[in-house]
């Protein structure tokens, strides 16, 4: 898996981002190559299931991208490659898809190309023709910086080629997208925080954080059956996924999206096990806020606040009312129990400062 919000901030064939009132909306138009390009078979991946294509059409590429450019409006398009190893498939397949999306950004119709790709598919020649062929983006499959767990998950490159290829990637002047992956085997929450801050000082401004699922047909199937691999419950990969966004929006870095969207055609019956939720990525971003607001209600009492009896009223992001509020009031409830309060609001408010996530007052 190397090309896969929470409400973060998504693009992914359809899932538009709104980035302010002043911005256009970012769309992706995702063209799947499933496996093409991959010289192994991670423990985890069957990019079939999850692209939902079981074999790659060339000649549909056009079709596929004027689909998606009739329903866009004005947004601003771009043309992503996605599920295989981009730049490791076929040079001239390569080149050639390259050319069909350079069209679409010379006639005006397409901001730019992004693609996914492996380290061990990056140098200096590869990266020449993807910047030839407006290609801005470039997502780094790392999904994990242990040696260890890249191993157990048979990922076929070591975390030296990860640092090697985001040093060319930066060097060609392209931007860095960085994806991981929470549950791997052998991995382990501190595994996880240190791919994160390895995302962050490498120099990735985005990053995709994937839960591990079991799939139909991967070799964790096996594991899993015989009690090599146990996969993460949802609140397990939830909390998980939490402390890895920390440390992603504490250094900047842009989460485009947690788990995998709908939109990829991901086939229930293809499922086995794991914490494959629609919401991960909310119920992870909950946990934040819930942090964040016990932070808020502990230095307020600090400073001689009694909240016993009284009405918090949280002050949050336009939108992120739900995320602050838990997965079915669960914030809400935790927070009048464990502080005793009458009652909480919500409210989507101007008045929080830059990189604060949530303002509490009392009523």
């Amino acid at each position: 898996m190397t090309g896969n919000e929470t409400g973060i901030a998504n693009s992914t064939s359809g899932c538009a981002t709104i980035t302010s009132k002043t911005k256009k909306r970012h769309i992706n138009i995702p063209v799947f190559i499933p496996h093409l390009g991959c010289p192994c078979m991670c423990v985890f991946c069957n990019q079939c299931t999850i692209s939902g294509r079981q074999y790659f059409d060339e000649q549909s590429v056009p079709g596929i991208i004027e689909a998606a450019l009739a329903t866009a409006g004005d947004a601003q398009c771009e043309i992503a490659f996605f599920g295989g190893s981009f730049t490791g498939i076929d040079r001239s397949l390569m080149i050639r898809l390259l050319e069909v999306g350079y069209k679409y950004v010379a006639d005006g119709r397409v901001a730019s190309l992004r693609c996914s790709t492996r380290p061990d598919y990056i140098d200096d020649k590869v990266m020449d023709i993807l910047t030839k062929y407006s290609v801005k983006t470039v997502e780094l499959g790392i999904q994990s910086i242990s040696d260890h767990v890249l191993a157990a998950s048979k990922r076929g490159h070591t975390s030296a080629d990860t640092r090697r290829a985001c040093a060319i990637i930066r060097a060609h002047g392209v931007t860095l997208g960085g994806q991981m992956m929470i549950g791997l085997p052998g991995s382990t929450i501190t595994d996880e925080e240190e791919t994160a801050r390895a995302i962050c000082s490498l120099g990735c401004a985005e990053a995709r954080i994937y839960p591990t699922v079991v799939f139909a047909g991967t070799e964790l199937v096996d594991m899993t059956a015989a009690g090599d691999y146990t996969p993460l419950t949802v609140d397990e990969a939830a909390y998980r996924t939490a402390r890895v966004m920390r440390i992603l929006e504490d250094a900047g870095v842009k989460i485009l999206r947690v788990g995998l969207c709908e939109s990829e055609n991901l086939h229930t019956g293809e499922y086995i096990a794991g914490p494959n939720h629609p919401a991960i990525g909310e119920i992870a971003a909950s946990i934040l806020y819930y942090e964040d607001i016990c932070s808020a209600i502990d230095r307020a009492i600090a400073r001689g606040v009694k909240t016993a009896g009284r009405c918090a009223v949280l002050h949050v992001s336009e939108g992120a009312q739900s995320k602050a509020a838990g997965q079915r009031g669960k914030n809400k409830m935790m927070l009048a129990e464990k502080y005793g309060l009458r009652s909480i609001k919500i409210k989507g408010s101007a008045k929080l400062s830059l990189g604060e996530r949530v303002l509490v007052e009392f009523e």
